[in-house]
């Protein structure tokens, strides 16, 4: 009588196999388990670019328009059909948002004392997450520059 020889794996051989997978995936899974501060950092870095963008825009506009005088939200700009009022030839505070295109949907906007936060929202909240922001501070004065205060972004 001739045996042949069984091939395959041993229930024990496929035991360790599932073992050493669950391992593995127990020390990686942390690396990629926080990916949303990651995220909620990176919008918000594009978010930062579109304000210190529109800031420029809505400038070299309202200096063709020669309405750069006044602080009093008496003027404003007409950009792609919304009106974005202006302090000093730059946006105001309750507009930059609109101009720079940042959706109260996907943000934290807060406007107080002629200055507007933009804060980065957790699993698509309306709450801001804390140190996860960025401030845009119009010009005090005539011929002055916004001032945007970047967050360190640590809570995002």
């Amino acid at each position: 009588m001739v045996f042949k020889k069984q091939q395959g794996f041993t229930l024990i051989e496929l035991i360790m196999v599932i073992v050493i997978l669950g391992i593995l995936a127990a020390v990686a899974l942390p690396k990629f388990a926080d990916l949303g501060g990651d995220a909620r950092r990176a919008t918000l870095q594009g978010a930062l670019g579109a304000v210190k963008s529109a800031a420029a825009i809505v400038h070299a506009k309202a200096l063709t328009e020669s309405k750069t005088a006044t602080s009093d939200d008496s003027e404003s700009v007409s950009l792609e059909g919304t009106a974005i009022t202006l302090k000093y030839g730059y946006p105001n505070a309750a507009t930059i948002d609109e101009a720079a295109g940042v959706s109260a949907t996907d943000y934290h906007i807060a406007v107080a004392s002629g200055v507007s936060t933009i804060s980065a929202t957790k699993d698509g909240g309306t709450s801001a997450v804390s140190n996860c922001n960025f401030t845009y501070t119009p010009p005090a004065s005539a011929g002055a520059a916004p001032t945007i205060s970047v967050g360190v972004f640590t809570g995002c």
